[in-house]
């Protein structure tokens, strides 16, 4: 409906409600009853019947016109054409009116009312072609026009065998009247000819509308055929019971186009409008549609044999049209038959056509009645289910259909027979099909309803199946190990958590992470390390029960489901599942044998998590991991199972790891030294570097809790490590050079991990670059190497070596991890300073076994001619006893904390530190002066503890003629500053604190 359409939504709904239909059979039985009653008085009556029915035709055009304007619609031309018709019968009633009350004179003939009235006619006519549904043929349009000759040629012999006769024999009439007798009554027929022809043929659309449009013209014309009659015509008065027809005509025809709203036949209306377009009454209406033409032609004959029968004389317009009425008929028989013989050949052509194409096609298409019998199957069943099609004919439906299947397309079947056609036409059922061979082909079928039957359009989708399982497959499992991945195991853990048995008690995953996985790609190959990742998956399965779950999630990381088994008591779950950690433990840590007979050894390390109420798959996994990252830290090959402080401990390092790099960022690091003493003098030889944070407040942490932080974080943090380390050794190198300006040549020691000084990051060039860019000469720089790695091998560490020796740079490797690792870098590396770790330090004056361990290296220093530094000499008592076994320096708070910039330049300008001495020495302390260094040391960190299971005087005189060669002169005795005493107390280092607070 078009916009001005919609601004009457209730005058065009409330058109066609009960009031207003009530309202017009009111009226018009009003107006029939008082022209019953002949209104009252003649003057009345003649009034009514002129004015009266003007006043109804004007109503009726205004309606029509009003609502052909405010509805566009294909029906518009249609409608105003209405308006014309009923304003032309309007405005004769009203010029016969003028004649009959208002001039009281009788009418002529002719006049112009009669013009009117026959102006009435062809616009109607004409209309009625605008609502009928338009022939798409010539042959179409040559029968309509025949259908509409044939109804008026009888009615027209009909009615001039019965009156139209007399009226144009009627003697003494003018021309003028005569023609105007006759052109009435021929209208009339030809417009009833017209309702009649298209009364069938009419558009679906807005069909009550249109029908009482059709009504109302039919009554009108009724009433005209009446008024032509000569024996009602000669005896007519206005306002009698015939203009009641007249009236109600025209009130029909102002009612008509607000029966209903209009619906284009696009098929833009709903569903029901669509639904209601198959009217009950179609066959019905199609066979009258056929009958039309030998109806006419009956009427036809009826007209003549009145004539013959009556014993008149045949008159020539009754022969004429009635030979006219055989012809048209006889042509429009002949029109059908060639049309008929033409939409034969057509249908044969199509019956051949979708018979080659349902033959030809792929699909199979079978036909099954309601009980299921098939009735109809298409030769392509050979080719897809590997039976015939005669073979398949007859038999139950049901029978072919997999049992498992069965009842979910019994059910779509019905479901979808309930349904509307027109808002489901068809439906896709997928189930297995048996196959010739006995085989379950997996079948798609596309169905529509046939005569309370279906169709079946079904096709072999069984490769698309097995590729789609494929891809699942696929997309849920680790394509090495063939395990479940991650996406599939945490579906697992979900269906554990909230399915059947949720409430099972004792449900645990296990994260399993392999210790020493990488070594083995690095020393026997990727190729290797797949295989023993293969095997680790089998040993894996094999060692849980049926109903538990494995996974790989990628890498060396395995994990597990297992289900509980409803334990309530948790000492005897746990116990339970400890004991199949261990076992899994166990059996993943066996020796593997893998590409060319090579055995290889990894350690299990693996994190239980128990499930509690409540708790999200998600939460669960996580638990396990962090318990399977508390094993690998504490020493691996281990199994742990979750506690609530493991998530405190990961959020304080997470809140610590983030809050150094918000420092590195923003520039909180600042740098102290501690300066190192020679314990026979006092003075001051070297100053250690050591990175503090800098709190806001002022505060300054010490670099134990947030490197160890630092260092054990995963991917961005050990960058981060990277990073601080960078920025220490840059730092202590432009400060060294900045004291060597001043005058203070002692060299600084920066501690450097042995696997970062093999990073490629770190290459020679980096640090030959920085030492000429801050002009530090040679042997002021100390490269102190913490830690170990078995991984980093000892020729590429010699070679690295030697490439930093020859820039002045003295360097010890990581790696004292075992006697041997430190015996072996003792054979083969150039290292000219050992520095006792401070747990040797600690307990040197307690403990007699550890004095000996202490001595005993300290002569293997000495030996070899390297000098030794002992590190946290934070009492009198151990400098007083590791100067006795031979040790040369020390640092420790014995002497200086960490100090900063001035302070450090301070104690340098002094030049020494009193030295404990023995009460048989006076107690005296010593401070003597010397000249500057001109050697760099390289200090090894952490000898002590790999050497102290070797040492013994055997070990000394072994590993003497080895390393002889190796030891590099001492550093001189002496520092930059003058000689002097320290009159005061030990200079103590900033405000610290342990850790940072978090």
């Amino acid at each position: 409906m078009s916009a001005p359409g919609a601004a009457l939504p209730r005058r065009a709904a409330g058109g066609s409600g009960p009031a207003s239909q009530l309202l017009l059979a009111l009226v018009c039985g009003g107006y029939a009853t008082g022209a019953a009653f002949g209104w009252g008085s003649s003057e009345l009556a003649s009034a009514m019947g002129d004015f009266g029915l003007g006043g109804a035709a004007a109503l009726a055009a205004v309606s029509c016109f009003w609502y052909g304007r405010t509805h566009r619609t294909r029906f518009r031309p249609a409608w105003l054409l209405f308006a014309v018709s009923s304003a032309m019968a309007g405005l004769g009633n009203i010029v016969w009116g003028w004649y009959e009350v208002v001039l009281d004179a009788r009418v002529p003939t002719p006049s112009p009312a009669d013009f009117c009235f026959l102006l009435f006619a062809p616009p109607a006519i004409i209309g009625l072609l605008v609502l009928a549904r338009r022939p798409v043929t010539r042959a179409g349009w040559v029968c309509l026009a025949l259908d509409a000759w044939l109804t008026g040629g009888s009615l027209l012999t009909l009615s001039w065998s019965l009156a139209l006769a007399h009226t144009a024999h009627f003697q003494g009439e003018s021309v003028a009247h005569a023609a105007l007798s006759l052109a009435y009554p021929l209208l009339d027929i030809a417009l009833v000819s017209m309702v009649l022809a298209l009364h069938f043929r009419r558009s679906t659309a807005n069909r009550s509308a249109i029908n009482t449009a059709i009504a109302a013209l039919a009554l009108t014309v009724l009433c005209d055929a009446l008024f032509t009659s000569p024996l009602l015509r000669s005896h007519y008065r206005s306002g009698q019971i015939l203009d009641a027809g007249w009236f109600a005509g025209y009130l029909l025809m102002a009612y008509a186009p607000w029966v209903a709203r209009e619906e284009d036949d696009g098929g833009t209306g709903s569903g029901r409008s669509a639904r209601h377009t198959s009217h009950p009454s179609r066959p019905i209406a199609g066979s009258l549609a056929a009958l039309t033409p030998y109806l006419a032609a009956a009427v036809c004959t009826l007209g003549i044999l009145y004539n013959v029968l009556d014993g008149h004389r045949v008159d020539r317009v009754v022969l004429f049209t009635g030979c006219t009425v055989v012809l048209a008929l006889v042509i429009r028989q002949g029109i059908m038959l060639l049309d008929n013989i033409s939409l034969t050949q057509e249908l044969a052509h199509r019956e051949d056509h979708f018979r080659s194409l349902v033959q030809g096609s792929s699909d199979v298409i079978m036909i099954a009645a309601p009980t299921g019998i098939l009735r109809y199957v298409s030769p392509a069943a050979a080719g897809v289910y590997g039976r015939d099609a005669e073979d398949l004919e007859g038999s139950e439906l049901a029978s072919l259909i997999h049992p498992e299947d069965l009842g979910r397309v019994v059910h779509e079947v019905r479901r979808f027979l309930a349904a509307p056609p027109v808002e489901e036409p068809t439906t896709r059922i997928e189930c297995r099909f048996r196959s010739g061979d006995g085989e379950w082909l997996n079948v798609e079928s596309t169905v529509n309803r046939h005569h309370g039957g279906l169709i079946f359009n079904s096709r072999d989708v069984t490769e698309r199946v097995r590729l789609q399982a494929q891809l699942q497959h696929t997309a849920e499992h680790d394509p090495l190990t063939d395990l479940p991945n991650r996406a599939l195991f945490t579906k697992r853990v979900q269906q554990a958590l909230t399915g059947r048995r949720a409430t099972d008690a004792g449900t645990a995953v296990l994260f399993i992470d392999l210790d020493g996985f990488k070594a083995v790609n690095d020393t026997v190959g990727h190729q290797a390390g797949d295989e023993l990742l293969v095997q680790a998956a089998r040993r894996l399965q094999d060692s849980v029960r049926a109903g538990d779950s494995t996974a790989r999630f990628g890498g060396d990381e395995f994990a597990a489901l297992i289900v509980g088994d409803g334990t309530r008591d948790p000492a005897a779950r746990e116990y339970r599942i400890h004991e199949i950690a261990d076992r899994l433990r166990h059996t993943l840590s066996q020796p593997y044998t893998v590409e060319g007979g090579t055995e290889v050894r990894v350690a299990a390390s693996i994190g239980v998590a128990f499930a509690e109420p409540g708790i999200t798959p998600g939460v669960l996994m996580r638990n396990a991991d962090l318990a399977m990252y508390r094993a690998k830290q504490a020493g691996k090959g281990r199994v742990e199972i979750y506690a609530p402080q493991m998530q405190a401990d990961v959020v304080r390092r997470t809140e610590l790891a983030t809050r150094l790099r918000t420092a590195l960022h923003d520039g909180e690091f600042t740098l102290l030294h501690q300066p190192v003493v020679e314990l026979e003098t006092g003075r001051v030889t070297a100053v250690a570097a050591q990175a503090r944070w800098r709190s806001a407040q002022g505060i300054l942490f010490t670099p134990a809790e947030y490197l160890r932080v630092a260092e054990s974080e995963r991917g961005d943090e050990a960058a981060r490590c990277a990073e601080l380390g960078r920025w220490t050794l840059e730092k202590a190198v432009e400060q060294a050079a900045q004291r060597c300006r001043a005058g203070h040549h002692v060299p600084v020691y920066v501690q450097l991990s042995a696997t970062r000084l093999m990073d490629k990051s770190l290459p020679a060039k980096y640090l030959e670059g920085l030492l000429i860019h801050h002009g530090l000469p040679s042997g002021a720089l100390v490269l102190e190497l913490t830690g170990s790695d078995p991984r980093v091998p000892l020729d590429e560490l010699e070679r690295r070596l030697s490439a930093l020796r020859r820039l002045g740079v003295r360097i010890a490797l990581d790696g004292f991890g075992s006697g041997y690792a430190a015996i072996s870098a003792l054979r083969r590396l150039p290292v000219d300073t050992l520095k006792l770790d401070r747990g040797l330090v600690d307990g040197v004056v307690e403990s007699a076994r550890l004095h000996k361990i202490t001595a005993g290296l300290l002569r293997i220093a000495t030996d070899l001619g390297m000098q030794s530094v002992a590190e946290g000499v934070d009492l009198p008592a151990q400098a007083l006893a590791l100067r006795a076994m031979g040790c040369t320096h020390a640092l420790g708070k014995a002497f200086a904390g960490p100090l900063d910039e001035h302070r450090l330049r301070y104690a340098l300008d002094l030049g020494s530190y009193p030295v404990p001495r023995p009460a048989a020495e006076g107690g005296g302390v010593l401070v003597g002066g010397a000249p500057p260094v001109e050697a760099a040391a390289v200090v090894v960190s952490g000898v002590s503890g790999v050497m102290a299971s070797g040492v013994s005087s055997g070990l000394s005189s072994a590993l003497s003629p080895g390393l002889s060669s190796g030891g590099v002169p001492g550093i001189p005795s002496g520092a930059g500053g003058g000689a002097g005493s320290l009159a005061h107390a030990p200079l103590r280092s900033n405000t610290e604190t342990p850790i940072p607070p978090t």
